[in-house]
């Protein structure tokens, strides 16, 4: 699973997302992408999860490339333990996604392979998803 390998501090607040994607909302490196349509914490299990979906789907057939990763670390504190104390281990990490941030890209395929591969990997995913194609030059230039 994905982890951070080092980090400056080991826990961090909870934080809020908030709007849409600014950056790494557009398909860079691929030729379709799987884009968030809404806001969400995303942990390394189900990245992974969605992961290995679209890989047994193309059979290893195009390439994927994974546009987020979990660098943020969710504490928990153990069932049955009285308030105070302070603040509870890191249990997992998780990747803040905004809406329209592309969380994967596939070159190589067909569109409906890509199809079918993203809409068997947004079901791993606990967010509402959409398939995006890359933008061109020349079809943003008309």
């Amino acid at each position: 699973m994905l982890m951070p390998k080092k980090m400056k501090f080991r826990k961090q607040f909870k934080g809020r997302i908030k709007g849409k994607a600014t950056s790494g909302n557009t398909v860079v490196f691929g030729e379709f992408g799987l884009a968030a349509a809404e806001k969400a914490k995303i942990t390394s299990r189900q990245i992974e999860a969605a992961r290995v979906a679209i890989n047994r789907y193309l059979k290893r057939g195009g390439q994927l490339i994974i546009r987020i990763f979990p660098h943020k670390p969710i504490t928990k504190r153990p069932a049955e333990v009285r308030m105070g104390k302070g603040k509870g281990p890191v249990e997992f990490y998780v990747a803040p996604v905004r809406e329209n941030t592309v969380l994967y890209e596939v070159a190589g395929v067909t569109e409906e392979q890509a199809k079918e591969a993203f809409r068997l990997a947004s079901h791993k995913l606990p967010i509402k998803c959409k398939v995006i194609r890359k933008v061109t030059e020349a079809a943003s230039e008309s």
